[in-house]
């Protein structure tokens, strides 16, 4: 069965109006007035043996970093030609649960939507969905680490990574995106997305435009300065001279959701992701920009700052992100070296 690009899209934007919005309950986390808040993000790592190796010397360093309180990891846990198996996923999970510190975790393609190839294992990808949610998520609404957070999680639609939380006064959102036009790039040996991978698609779309709508809705409820978005997916990407609506036509009813959303919020709207690989800070949607016309949003979006962080073979640092609700721009960052 082939389902044309402009019926998925159609049909992904029906399910979003269609949906019911669930109440969205804040997540039992700390709001620290006007006191400063520090996390720390990575992404797209470890990549190859010789990452694998020294990935405890990176856990360790952001232990030891006394600023840090949280750590995210925006997916992307192996590169895009190594075997998708229990066997890795049990190791990482094993290293994910050395972080002294809540981590929040965001799938990234690597890990299920590219393990169709056959450098990968030749898997069924949501097969290989299925496991990371059983091996990374056993406790929904808890966060991993040796000191585990609550958080609020959409398990209940069965998507048990997509977390919201909220820290110094600022709502936080992890929602699952991923790169291969959200896992719509066809499977090995096809040429358009099978039915089940298409509906996996529409449903986890579905929530987490619901999840990012709720999410605005609350920080607006509770004044919050700045909302946060963690995913691994760049929506954006720079070395694209013109991008190719084939290639992010899955992106559109999101990136419509979060300019939406934005558009109507008073403060700051920051989008972390990986993905790409290399750092970049922008405001994708701002007036001029390329991304409006393909995406299909009307207005330019001014508050809207995206920040990819560095990830790969070649990365060499992770970035530590400072919350100043006395700021105006409530987020500052820096990207801190990898000890040698």
């Amino acid at each position: 069965m082939r389902i044309r690009r402009a019926s998925l899209v159609s049909a992904c934007v029906a399910l979003v109006v269609a949906s019911v919005g669930l109440p969205s309950a804040t997540a039992t986390s700390a709001r620290h007035g006007d006191e400063t808040y520090t996390f720390a993000v990575i992404g797209d790592i470890p990549y190859g043996p010789t990452q694998i190796a020294d990935f405890p010397h990176v856990v360790q360093q952001i232990n030891d970093d006394p600023k840090v309180k949280l750590v995210s990891h925006l997916g992307d846990i192996k590169d895009g030609s190594s075997l998708c198996t229990d066997e890795y996923f049990g190791q990482v999970k094993k290293e994910f649960d050395n972080f002294a510190d809540p981590l929040v975790y965001t799938i990234g393609d690597n890990e299920w939507t590219d393990c169709h190839r056959a450098n990968n294992g030749g898997y069924n990808p949501l097969d290989r969905l299925a496991k990371v949610r059983s091996v990374f998520f056993p406790t929904p609404g808890q966060t991993l680490g040796r000191h585990p957070a609550k958080v609020t999680t959409q398990a209940a639609q069965g998507v048990p990574e997509n977390v919201t939380f909220t820290r110094a006064n600022v709502a936080f959102a992890a929602v699952h995106i991923v790169g291969s036009n959200n896992s719509l790039a066809p499977w090995t040996g096809k040429t358009a997305p099978t039915p089940e991978q298409s509906a996996e698609v529409l449903t986890r779309t579905a929530a987490g435009i619901q999840e990012i709508r709720d999410t605005f809705a609350q920080a607006r409820r509770d004044h919050n300065r700045a909302v946060v978005l963690l995913t691994q997916a760049d929506m954006f990407t720079p070395t694209d001279g013109i991008p190719s609506y084939a290639d992010y036509f899955a992106f559109q009813p999101i990136v419509q959701a979060i300019a939406q959303e934005s558009a109507t919020f008073r403060g700051p709207v920051y989008l972390l992701n990986g993905d790409s690989h290399v750092y970049n800070s922008d405001q994708p949607l701002a007036a001029g920009s390329k991304w409006l016309s393909l995406y299909g949003v009307a207005k330019p979006v001014t508050n809207l700052t995206r920040v990819t962080v560095d990830g790969s073979t070649g990365v060499d640092n992770y970035l530590r992100v400072t919350i100043d609700p006395r700021d105006r721009n409530v987020l500052s960052w820096t990207r801190v070296p990898f000890a040698s």
